[in-house]
């Protein structure tokens, strides 16, 4: 990567755990609703888990330590599979609440993690890809194209800061 000025940018690990998870939009479950494929288990592997398990949180995860394995950095991410298990042992320090987004959407940056809770300890994650006021683009793992949170891909989709089931956003960098 290199800047305007033809030097080496300056790649924080965000933007290249954002890049990981570009690379990944397409991998799919196989079969189809097992949670298991070749992708798929290296994401489950990457928290602990073996192949059946939900892998949202673990698609969040494997993106941002494979780059921080790239930059030499330790991962700051929760090793988890666990969306609310994730939330809740984060730094508060690292977290953006929706209330906060509310009142400043600009707080919502690439490369930011999105927090979704459905209740009952489901919930749903994924990485921002852009945010344009009210609405965020991600990219997420264990979803389809109609945002459902137990899907069978990695997919893009739009959401917004005003979702009953936003919770907030971590940040890594």
């Amino acid at each position: 990567m290199y800047n305007k000025n033809n030097g080496p940018a300056t790649t924080t690990l965000s933007s290249l755990a954002l890049l990981m998870a570009q690379q990944q939009i397409g991998q799919r479950e196989l079969p189809l609703g097992s949670n298991s494929g070749p992708m798929v288990d290296k994401y489950l592997l990457s928290v602990g888990l073996n192949p059946g398990y939900a892998w949202c949180q673990a698609f969040v995860y494997w993106c941002f330590s494979n780059a921080a394995g790239r930059l030499n950095y330790r991962c700051p991410v929760i090793r988890t599979a666990g969306v609310l298990d994730c939330w809740n042992k984060t730094s508060t320090s690292q977290k953006t609440t929706k209330a906060a987004v509310l009142k400043d959407p600009s707080l919502v940056l690439p490369g930011h993690q999105l927090i979704l809770l459905y209740g009952g300890g489901k919930g749903h994650t994924g990485i921002v890809e852009k945010a344009e006021g009210q609405v965020i683009y991600t990219i997420e793992g264990n979803s389809n194209d109609t945002g459902g949170r137990e899907g069978y891909e990695v997919v893009r989709h739009k959401r917004l800061i005003t979702d009953k089931a936003l919770c907030g956003f971590i940040k890594y960098n």
